[in-house]
Formats: C-alpha cells, structure tokens, sequence
C-alpha cells in the first residue's frame, strides 16, 4: 500500500513553523500597535538598534528585511516622518543612503521593549528549557542563513567622519 502523501512528515514540519510563527506574531502585535508601530516598523528599528552607530545602508536594510527597495523607502519614510529614523547621505558613495536611528526612535524602541520582551517570554522563549531554546535558536539560525542569508549581515562599514 502506498503512503499518504498528505501525511508527509515534512509538511507537518512547515506547517507547525508556520502556524506557530503566525501564532507567535499575532500575540505580539498588540504590544507594537499599542506603542504605534508595525512589526515592520519595529523590525527596522531593532535592527538599526543593534547596528552599529545605528546605520544601515538603506540598501542592506532592505535585503535584512527581506523587502523592495521601493518598500524600505515606503518604510522609512513613515518612520522619518515619525521622527524615528533620518536619512543620511553616504560621505564615501554619493549613490548610498543610510537609514540611522534617531534618539526619538531609540527611546520609542526602549518604550515598547520591556512589555515586548514579556510577551516574548510569555508565548516564545518561557516555554522552553535553556537547553530546547539553544537547540531552537540553533536550528532557526540554520534555516534563515540558508533561506536568508543577507538577514544577519551588516554589510556596510560605518561611513568614516572627518574631524
């Protein structure tokens, strides 16, 4: 007898990923919508955070993101507008625009952060040991560098200053 193809163990695989992260994401958007911001708004302000001096090419944040060029603009416009971010001409390459976190963005970040990272801990990382958790984080890491290898990568120097 040939075996059911609908109950390909790699389907139940995705589609658990799948229902958990949409599971996941869902539980945490009221904390972000309640502080003003989309988890978009909130991905690129998290990744400027931890970027340093608080830059990325605009080029860059794109590819992290996982988004156009013409949504990364679309993105950081709404956030220039909201003060969150300003744009800055590369000294070294007139083609290259760094989005780069301003003090407003990083204090909105700080605001949401602490009822953000509860929420995490709630419905994500608390229902783990440490040991399943690093074994997760682990597996996961495995999965975005292959499915999205430019998401860890900063890879645009700082722009130097000159004195």
């Amino acid at each position: 007898m040939e075996p059911d193809v609908f109950d390909d163990p790699r389907l139940t695989a995705a589609g658990v990923f799948f229902e958990a992260h949409d599971g996941l994401l869902a539980r945490l958007a009221p904390t972000l919508e309640k502080a003003g911001l989309s988890s978009l708004d909130f991905g690129a302000l998290t990744r400027l955070s931890r970027s340093p001096e608080g830059r990325l090419r605009m080029t860059d944040l794109a590819a992290q993101s996982m988004l156009s060029t013409s949504g990364v603009t679309r993105l950081v416009d709404r956030l220039q507008r909201g003060g969150l971010v300003r744009r800055e001409a590369s000294p070294d390459d007139r083609r290259s625009t760094y989005a780069v976190l301003t003090p407003e963005g990083a204090d909105r970040l700080r605001g949401v952060l602490a009822d953000h990272l509860a929420e995490i801990e709630l419905w994500f990382t608390g229902l783990f040991t440490p040991e399943q958790l690093a074994n997760l984080v682990a597996g996961l890491r495995t999965l975005r560098d292959t499915v999205h290898p430019n998401a860890a990568k900063n890879t645009a120097p700082p722009p130097t200053t000159s004195a």
